[in-house]
């Protein structure tokens, strides 16, 4: 009889998909140093905004390679027996990936020109997107690091950091509904959810690259 090997050798597969969300999130950075986008103020305005630029398809592709990053690494997490098939991280996985891929199909509205139904997707779809991604890392970080309390405890803090930058947005619109000042004035938005993403995107990298794997 023989004995599981364990390795702390990555899979080829979540090896890819770590440098798929990495290669994603350096050409959202690239597009704030690109003369074109280099305007876009990275305090008040959203991510998104890079998608009415010349630069929208550099937007797209860096969007569709975390979307693909997220999905293979979750995919190699269920091949491997890490997660079940049928579980709150995959189903929130599914709604993240979903999610980017319809933020690529309806961009962001241009409230230059007025409202429009494919933006009003956009914006639903972003809120999903921002909500689905810590929750698919909570939920994961415990069978993924079943032996490993030290690295599931880092995960979820990242997770619940992730979801903390949405409740200062949450908090900006219960003020404004107040009486406040309209809730994308009253908090340096683009800066918010940029942190928002960027500690989400860190969490799913400290999931994908797990401490062991048996083969």
């Amino acid at each position: 009889m023989t004995t599981p090997q364990v390795t702390t050798r990555s899979p080829l597969a979540l090896l890819a998909a770590v440098v798929s969300v990495a290669g994603g999130a350096l050409l959202i950075l690239l597009l704030q140093v690109l003369p074109a986008t280099s305007d876009i103020s990275p305090v008040r305005r959203t991510i998104s905004e890079y998608a009415l630029s010349e630069h929208k398809w550099i937007f797209d592709v860096a969007v569709l390679l975390v979307a693909f990053g997220s999905a293979i690494g979750f995919g190699a997490l269920i091949r491997r027996k890490h997660l079940p098939a049928l579980s709150a991280a995959s189903l929130f996985c599914a709604l993240w990936t979903v999610s980017l891929v319809v933020i690529v199909a309806f961009p962001k509205n241009n409230w230059a020109i007025g409202p429009s139904t494919g933006g009003t997707v956009h914006r639903i779809a972003s809120v999903v997107a921002f909500i689905a991604l810590p929750l698919a890392v909570w939920f994961a970080a415990k069978a993924v690091f079943s032996t490993s309390p030290a690295r599931r405890a880092v995960t979820r803090v990242l997770a619940v950091a992730a979801l903390a930058w949405l409740g200062v947005i949450l908090g900006a619109i219960v003020v404004s509904m107040n009486g406040g000042r309209p809730w994308w004035q009253a908090i340096p938005l683009g800066l918010v959810e940029r942190a928002m993403a960027l500690t989400g995107l860190i969490a799913l990298a400290s999931l994908l690259i797990p401490a062991r794997v048996v083969t």
